[in-house]
């Protein structure tokens, strides 16, 4: 009982900072206006972690590399810090389990930023349905346009109806069902 609290205490606090330092890297990737509450809120949680990171690993082609960096190195924490918790033998075989754990991280990742856009896809289209001169629109439609684009390009809107957030939420839920779904199980046999 305790050890699950526990388990639910980790991977919260862990996956939220997670979900901030992603969100911070996929700001700055859609070139987002930085002048907004969330910006400003998710560089003040974070850099205290991003700014010496910055020092040790460089920025490629304007990514933020040490930002993601720091997201895989929060999940790669919180995974082992949940094996510790299971009382998982490490042993012997040490190495497969470190490694297993970094390619777990490393999925668990790139479903965290699935699960950041489908739902900043969600609220973009919410809000331009309920409020769509909300003060966070522009915020929503820059972090949006670099996915919906790819739709929009080949889909034309039906009876002014813009169909690309459809689209984009059909595949990203592919993506979760089939190569991520694939890559957490054979990673997790890895722990087996």
């Amino acid at each position: 009982m305790l050890s699950g609290a526990l388990i639910f205490l980790v991977d919260t606090v862990f996956g939220l900072f997670a979900v901030a330092l992603l969100l911070r890297f996929y700001l700055q990737w859609a070139r987002a206006p930085y002048r907004n509450p969330i910006s400003e809120f998710l560089h003040a949680l974070t850099d205290f972690m991003v700014r010496p990171a910055r020092r040790l690993i460089p920025g490629l082609r304007g990514l933020d590399l040490a930002t993601l960096a720091l997201a895989w190195l929060v999940q790669f924490i919180e995974l082992l810090i949940v094996l510790q918790i299971r009382g998982y033998p490490l042993g012997p075989e040490v190495g497969v389990i470190v490694a297993a754990t970094a390619l777990m991280a490393l999925v668990m990742l790139a479903k965290l930023g699935l699960y950041v856009v489908m739902a900043v896809v969600m609220a973009q289209v919410l809000l331009s349905w309920v409020g769509p001169y909300s003060p966070i629109m522009p915020l929503l439609n820059s972090l949006t346009r670099p996915f919906l684009r790819v739709f929009q390009r080949r889909v034309p809107p039906i009876g002014n109806v813009d169909l690309s957030p459809l689209f984009a939420l059909v595949v990203i839920q592919l993506l979760l069902m089939l190569p991520i779904a694939y890559l957490e199980s054979v990673v997790s046999q890895m722990f087996r």
